[in-house]
C-alpha cells in the first residue's frame, strides 16, 4: 500500500485522457463535430486534466466556479482551486454555439484535435477582476495579464474527453512522466516524502543548495520542469533539461533525485501561482514543494516572499502537500559556500546573489560567469546554446529581463 499523500480532493487520480476503443471512436467523433481552436496555455491545462495533473476537475470551469476561484480559491463545490481554468473563444464563434453542443478542440499549433467537450454553460467575465484577483496587478507588460486580456470574450464551460498528450511523450521520453508513472517511481524507490522543485531555469548552486536541502530532510526531490510556452528569452525545455541532467548526473548522490517535465505554460502568477504548483504535485505524489525566493514571478510584481506567505493565508486542509520554505540564498565568500540569511553572518558586500535572470545576461552578453554562480558542466552547455542564437535573439534575449516591472 502505497504512503504517498492522497491525490487532490482525497480521492484516486482522475486522469480524463481515453483509452482505446473509446479513444479511436471518440476521435473519429471529434472530426464531425463544429472545432474550436483553443490557445497553448488552454492544450496544456487540457493536457494536464487528461493524465490526471488536475485532479479532480473533469473540465472547464462554470462562471460561478470562475467567480469562487478568483474571489475565494474555492469551486462551488468546496474544492480547493487557486487560479481560474477556463477556455475562451470569442464571441463570433460563440454565436454559432449553444448549450448542449459537442464541440471539438483543435489545437492548431499542433494541428490536431486535443479533446472533445460538451458545452454546459456560455459566458463572459470581468477580465480586469480576473487578472487583480489573480496577478495583484492589470499592468498590460505582465506576461499573465496580457494572456488573459487576449483571450476570447466568451468563455465555455463543460466536461472534456482529451484525445491526446500534446506529442511530449514523444519529444521528451521518459522525462515526460504522468502523475500515476511518478507515483509508481516513488513506490518502487520505497521514497514517502518528496520536494518537488519547480524550475523553468536551469539549476544555477542556488537551486542546487535549495535541492540538497530537501534531501537531507525527505527522501528525494522531483525536479519538475516546466515542457510549456514560456516568455520570450527563457531558455528552451530541450536546453534545460540537458543541464539540469548533467548537473545532476555530476552532482547528485544516486537515488536522491528524479527529472521530469509537465505540459503546462508558465502563468507567472507568483504566490497564486505557487499554490497552483502544490495542488498539482500533489497528484504527482510530492509530500513538499519548495518555495524559495520569488516563486513563478516575474519582474518585481511581487514581493521576494509573497510566496512563502500565502501559504499560511489558506485554510490548513486546503493542500496536503506542504511548502519548504526556503530563505534567501546565496554564495558567501567568507563561507567560502553556499549559505542563506540563516546561515551567514557575513554582510551583503560577502555575497554573490544568484538568479536566472543575471545568467541570462551574462550568457547572451558573452560576459564571464563565475563557477560560484553555476557549475562548469552547466556553464557550458549553456554556452553552447547561446553561442548558437541569432544576434537578433541575443536582443531579444537581453530586452526580455526588462519587458515587465
Amino acid at each position: 500500500m502505497s504512503n504517498l499523500v492522497k491525490p487532490h480532493g482525497g480521492g484516486e487520480l482522475k486522469p480524463l485522457l481515453l483509452e482505446s476503443p473509446a479513444l479511436d471512436a471518440e476521435k473519429t467523433r471529434a472530426e464531425t463535430l463544429p472545432k474550436v481552436t483553443i490557445s497553448s496555455r488552454e492544450a496544456g491545462d487540457l493536457i494536464m486534466m487528461g493524465i490526471g495533473g488536475f485532479t479532480p476537475l473533469d473540465g472547464f470551469m462554470t462562471h460561478a466556479d470562475w467567480q469562487g476561484v478568483c474571489d475565494g480559491m474555492k469551486t462551488t463545490a468546496g474544492l480547493f482551486w487557486p487560479i481560474p481554468i477556463t477556455l475562451s473563444t470569442d464571441t463570433s464563434a460563440a454565436n454559432d454555439l449553444s448549450e448542449g453542443d459537442d464541440i471539438a478542440l483543435y489545437d492548431a499549433e499542433r494541428d490536431t484535435i486535443i479533446a472533445t467537450m460538451t458545452i454546459t454553460e456560455k459566458y463572459s467575465i470581468d477580465k480586469a477582476h480576473e487578472c487583480m484577483q489573480v496577478y495583484k496587478t492589470t499592468d498590460a507588460e505582465h506576461p499573465g495579464v496580457k494572456m488573459v486580456m487576449e483571450q476570447g470574450d466568451v468563455n465555455l464551460a463543460g466536461p472534456v474527453k482529451v484525445l491526446s498528450q500534446g506529442g511530449f511523450p514523444e519529444e521528451y521520453g521518459k522525462q515526460f512522466m504522468t502523475p500515476a508513472e511518478t507515483r509508481a517511481e516513488f513506490d518502487k524507490r520505497g521514497w514517502n516524502t518528496i520536494a518537488a522543485f519547480q524550475t523553468r531555469n536551469p539549476m544555477h548552486r542556488s537551486h542546487e543548495y535549495l535541492a540538497k536541502i530537501a534531501i537531507e530532510l525527505l527522501d528525494g526531490v522531483l525536479v519538475h520542469s516546466l515542457l510549456g510556452k514560456l516568455k520570450p528569452g527563457d531558455i528552451p525545455a530541450n536546453v534545460r533539461s540537458n543541464a539540469i541532467g548533467t548537473l545532476i548526473d555530476k552532482y547528485f548522490v544516486e537515488n536522491s533525485v528524479i527529472q521530469a517535465g509537465y505540459p503546462l505554460d508558465m502563468r507567472y502568477a507568483g504566490p497564486r501561482e505557487a499554490l497552483l504548483h502544490a495542488l498539482f504535485r500533489q497528484n504527482y505524489g510530492c509530500s513538499h514543494l519548495i518555495v524559495g525566493r520569488d516563486h513563478a514571478g516575474v519582474g518585481d510584481y511581487y514581493g521576494p516572499f509573497d510566496a512563502h506567505h500565502i501559504f499560511d493565508e489558506i485554510p490548513a486542509d486546503a493542500l496536503e502537500t506542504q511548502p519548504m520554505k526556503i530563505d534567501w540564498t546565496f554564495w558567501c565568500d567568507k563561507c567560502d559556500g553556499m549559505a542563506s540569511m540563516k546561515t551567514c553572518p557575513h554582510d551583503a558586500a560577502d555575497r554573490m546573489l544568484l538568479s536566472g535572470t543575471k545568467l541570462r545576461k551574462a550568457l547572451s552578453e558573452g560576459e564571464p560567469v563565475s563557477e560560484k554562480f553555476s557549475r562548469p558542466e552547466v556553464l557550458k552547455i549553456l554556452r553552447e546554446y547561446y553561442a548558437s542564437l541569432k544576434d537578433d535573439e541575443k536582443v531579444e534575449i537581453k530586452l526580455s529581463g526588462h519587458s515587465a516591472k
